[in-house]
């Protein structure tokens, strides 16, 4: 049974982190660690973030020494990762419960190394608003017209980021889309 590591970066999400933890704890496939990497360093997240602790034992926190934004922080949760797999789940985002077992089950069949699904789209009021539909399969050539990607669906071997060439870029938005077109080129 694979072990996955969910890295997730927490920055001023106080009305929606413990909802998605939640999402993520009630996962058919239970076999993972949940890493919170707290880039507010607020006292209020210091709080907030102790009593999610609360939740279960395989929630783990680092707090980074300074704000160094999503990407950043998700490259300061990967190095603690233990996971055979890697997969990405944002603090205001929520996982349908057979999420990580279908996606596994999926990269194991088809020898997958990264796979990424098609999402819902909800308001803050937790209505459905939207849909984008995952593409079967995505080269560097389709990838870089536009990122369809949706980050919170991702899961990825870890080995994949074992290179330092392979991390989250340091930018304000899009920091993922760097990172999975490296991927993608990497593969061609």
């Amino acid at each position: 049974m694979f072990f996955v590591s969910i890295i997730m970066p927490y920055y001023k999400k106080e009305s929606y982190i413990e909802d998605s933890v939640k999402s993520i704890l009630s996962q058919s496939y239970q076999n993972f660690e949940i890493i919170i990497v707290d880039d507010e360093l607020s006292d209020r997240s210091s709080e907030i973030l102790k009593n999610i602790l609360k939740l279960d034992d395989r929630i783990k926190l680092i707090a980074n020494k300074k704000n160094l934004g999503a990407g950043k922080s998700r490259n300061e949760g990967i190095k603690f990762a233990k996971g055979d797999y890697i997969a990405f789940c944002d603090c205001d985002d929520l996982w349908k419960q057979s999420k990580l077992e279908i996606q596994l089950k999926f990269m194991k069949e088809s020898h997958a190394d990264f796979s990424f699904t098609g999402y819902e789209i909800i308001n803050d009021n937790g209505k459905n608003i939207g849909y984008r539909k995952a593409e079967k399969m995505l080269d560097f050539e389709k990838l870089k017209l536009s990122c369809d990607i949706g980050l919170s669906t991702v899961v990825l071997k870890k080995n994949l980021l074992d290179n330092k060439n392979y991390e989250f870029a340091e930018l304000k938005t899009k920091e993922d889309y760097v990172l999975w077109l490296k991927l993608a080129k990497k593969k061609n």
